[in-house]
Parts: structure tokens; C-alpha cells; sequence
């Protein structure tokens, strides 16, 4: 799976915030690795140099192998807090989507005999 970290200037204040939502982000997908073959991650401060509640902002975007990107985004004060919601978020719906897949999945039809 390959991951792509993306963020604006003024999010970028700690050098290894990167690192830290990176390996956030991969130990809560880790069990769908394997059924991903893209992740990517943009995170920026919503109003900039001001502070308020719920500024920072995190949008994660899955690709499936053979399907449509999955995409969610989380809000909160901390970048890292933000990553870990939209985290999450993104590990429900894609729980959800490759359940649903199981699903509809069916064994062949045995053949009668007669």
C-alpha cells in the first residue's frame, strides 16, 4: 500500500507530525493493507495563524483495489486528534464496504445429482 502525506505550511510547525500520522493512520488500517493500494492523507489548518475550536482538519482518502476511492475527513484542535478521527472514520466505512462485498459473495451452486 503505498501512502502519500500531504499538508499546508502552517500545519507543519513539528517536524516529525508526518511520521506520527502516517503510522497512526497505517496501525489502524493495517488489517485492509492488503486490499489497498493507495492511501493519502491531507491535513491543514483551517484558519490559519488564528486559533478555535475544531481548526485543524484531515482528509483521508482510501483506494480499493478494483473500486471506487473511499474518501472522509475528521476535525478537531490537534492535527493528530483530526488524523485519528478521520482515521477511524475511514476504517468503519471501509469495514462496512469489504463486509458487504463478503456478503454478496456466493459459493457456486452445487451440482444435483440425480
Amino acid at each position: 500500500m503505498q501512502f502519500q502525506f500531504n499538508s499546508d505550511s502552517s500545519v507543519m510547525g513539528t517536524e516529525n507530525v508526518a511520521e506520527r500520522i502516517e503510522a497512526a493512520v497505517r496501525t489502524k488500517l493495517a488489517r485492509f493493507e492488503d486490499r489497498l493500494t493507495r492511501v493519502e492523507v491531507h491535513v491543514r489548518d483551517v484558519n490559519g495563524s488564528k486559533h478555535g475550536a475544531d481548526d485543524k482538519e484531515c482528509t483521508i482518502e482510501a483506494r480499493p483495489r478494483g473500486g471506487k476511492p473511499i474518501g472522509v475527513h475528521g476535525k478537531a484542535d490537534k492535527v493528530d486528534d483530526a488524523a485519528r478521527k478521520a482515521a477511524n472514520t475511514l476504517a468503519q466505512r471501509l469495514e462496512r464496504v469489504f463486509g458487504r462485498e463478503s456478503k454478496h459473495s456466493h459459493d457456486p451452486r452445487p451440482d444435483k445429482v440425480l
